[in-house]
């Protein structure tokens, strides 16, 4: 029978690792008995698909200051082959949650060498990353950790907008629930499309969601030492009414073009141009969720007049029309 192993770290984690490894559970094993059922399952003439373990190198683990425990079915040493590992969230010092996981970290690399698949939930990116098996790779993991994460793995491809990846046999996903939507996606490819439908349906969960843009708060890379970009980026956030290009800013610095390019998209992740975007953008969801302002309204005061130019930035942003992130966050404005 195939194996999927759902890793129950000791330590280092929090609530949220709880969720992931539970909901893991509980939506393979359902899967399972429905993919039993099906006509498919019927021709292979097996009860199961897949032998679903909670695997980890203590045969307890607690969570939450020992509020909840979670009991392993099966130490990894005791797993020679695993034909799908599930990594759940760790705690936010994600350094120390590192430190504290390096056996399973080595299991986990042996275990990919040796053919099997990885999927790593919201900031379990983080395990992976360190046992170096995203070293030139995309990835995702929770939008909150993304500068934390580009600064401790630059060799990693970070996709921090979007809310699935899928390469070379190692999944990721983005931030807190949305490990369910993975779930869905790994139900697809291990089971079939029927079967995800099926999850879909019990679990309430929306299918092919690609994207967590929308669940997004910018508050930009402010981590790094670079005084000079510090400042370009006081500037941005304090002139929002503004349209301010990278001439204009390199010239405000004594800068050159070049160079002021260069060390701002070392220090944030992105070029002073789409910095200014995304600032922008994230002062008019403020807007949208919290006034009656209109849509034109807001697109003035963040510094655009033209519509159609804020519409295609809003979109690309937050996945979303300016409208549509209105009607879904705002009731009063609907009304």
């Amino acid at each position: 029978m195939k194996h999927i192993t759902i890793l129950v770290p000791d330590g280092q984690t929090s609530l949220s690792s709880v969720a992931c490894i539970v909901g893991s559970y509980e939506m393979f094993t359902r899967a399972n008995g429905y993919w039993s059922q099906t006509e498919a399952g019927k021709k292979n003439g097996t009860k199961e698909l897949y032998k679903i373990e909670l695997a980890g190198v203590s045969k307890k683990a607690e969570f939450d200051n020992g509020l909840l425990t979670v009991t392993t079915h099966v130490h990894i040493s005791n797993i020679s082959k695993t034909n799908l590992i599930i990594i759940p969230s760790l705690v936010r010092d994600y350094e120390t949650a590192v430190k504290g996981n390096k056996l399973l970290i080595e299991w986990i690399e042996q275990q990919y060498k040796a053919g099997a698949e990885i999927a790593s939930m919201c900031t379990g990116t983080f395990m992976l990353a360190s046992a170096g098996l995203l070293d030139g790779k995309n990835c995702s993991t929770h939008w909150s950790a993304a500068d934390t994460f580009r600064t401790l793995f630059p060799n990693v491809n970070l996709l921090a907008d979007q809310l699935i990846t899928d390469e070379h046999g190692i999944y990721t996903n983005g931030g807190a629930y949305s490990f369910l939507n993975l779930l869905l996606y790994l139900v697809e490819k291990y089971y079939d499309r029927q079967t995800a439908i099926f999850c879909s349906k019990i679990f309430q969960i929306e299918m092919d969601r690609q994207s967590q843009s929308a669940f997004t708060i910018f508050t930009g890379q402010k981590s790094h030492g670079d005084e000079m970009v510090k400042e370009a980026q006081a500037y941005i956030e304090n002139n929002l009414q503004e349209k301010i290009s990278v001439e204009q800013l390199s010239s405000i610095f004594s800068v050159g073009r070049r160079n002021f390019d260069r060390r701002f998209i070392k220090a944030t992740g992105n070029t002073p141009v789409e910095y200014s975007q995304r600032v922008k953008i994230e002062s008019a969801k403020k807007a949208f969720e919290t006034s009656r302002k209109t849509i034109n309204e807001v697109m003035y005061e963040v510094g655009y007049n033209d519509v159609k130019a804020f519409r295609e930035v809003f979109r690309k942003i937050t996945g979303m029309s300016p409208l549509e992130y209105r009607n879904r966050y705002n009731k009063e404005a609907v009304v």
